[in-house]
């Protein structure tokens, strides 16, 4: 018999877990199944794993593992905060330390959940992650915060000293951000080998550095966010090579 009143209910918020430790998913999984508003869609012990089972179900909340091999945690994380319909990350750790929270938040994570916190504070978690809200251990909140904000400085710093750049300049820029050299950079942008010297010292001057390698570090972070750049890639990529692109003449 159809329950009536069932169809007056929300729906349960979609949970996929995503943890090394098999006895630890399984454990939070029967937890999680026991909350009349949650449902876990899936578990997965790695990234890779997760995607095959993730196909075809919908999912509101991940809950993955930060000690996942490598950078597979965070690569996952922004993955599966870039699609359209993203669900919510919840990073589960064994520690707090405010670098790696920081590039967890960089990668689109909504909380940091330590594993030895109680489970009633890791379903108050997951519950606020669901209606949008974040979540981070108070113990590193003042750090990471001023990680953040040093970040957004230096982000202002970079993009001031980008805007201070010519065309030209930010064009070769791009190719060496891509990993070409400069005699690569010559070539796909017509320019003898003498000009790019040039243009590289001229950019070097402005933004303070003294190497190739330092003008990369500090501004491949900052490039994405240029439409310039951007157009300069869509320009090049759809040629290959961007050799048969129309250039500027200086």
């Amino acid at each position: 018999m159809v329950n009536k009143g069932a169809s007056s209910l929300p729906p349960a918020t979609g949970v996929l877990i995503v943890d090394q430790q098999l006895t630890f998913r399984d454990a939070l999984a029967a937890r999680l199944n026991a909350e009349q508003e949650l449902i876990v869609v899936a578990e997965a012990p790695s990234a890779e794993s997760a995607r095959r089972v993730l196909v075809g179900r919908p999912t509101d909340i991940v809950l993955l593992d930060a000690e996942l091999p490598g950078d597979s945690a965070l690569a996952f994380c922004a993955e599966m905060t870039r699609r359209i319909h993203a669900p919510r990350v919840v990073m589960l750790s064994a520690a707090s330390q405010a670098q790696r929270i920081v590039a967890a938040i960089r990668a689109g994570a909504t909380a940091w959940v330590r594993k030895d916190e109680s489970l009633d504070r890791l379903l108050c978690v997951i519950r606020g992650a669901a209606r949008g809200e974040t979540w981070l251990p108070a113990s590193a909140l003042g750090v990471v915060l001023r990680l953040l904000m040093e970040e957004q400085d230096d982000r202002r710093r970079c993009d001031d000293l980008l805007a201070a750049l010519t065309p030209r300049e930010r064009d070769i820029l791009f190719h060496l951000a891509e990993g070409a050299g400069r005699k690569e950079v010559a070539q796909r942008l017509h320019l003898s080998a003498h000009t790019v010297r040039t243009h590289l010292q001229s950019l070097m001057a402005k933004l303070g550095v003294h190497s190739t390698l330092e003008v990369v570090a500090l501004t491949r972070p900052r490039l994405e966010a240029w439409p310039e750049i951007r157009q300069l890639r869509r320009s090049t990529t759809s040629t290959g090579d961007g050799l048969d692109e129309p250039r500027q003449t200086l």
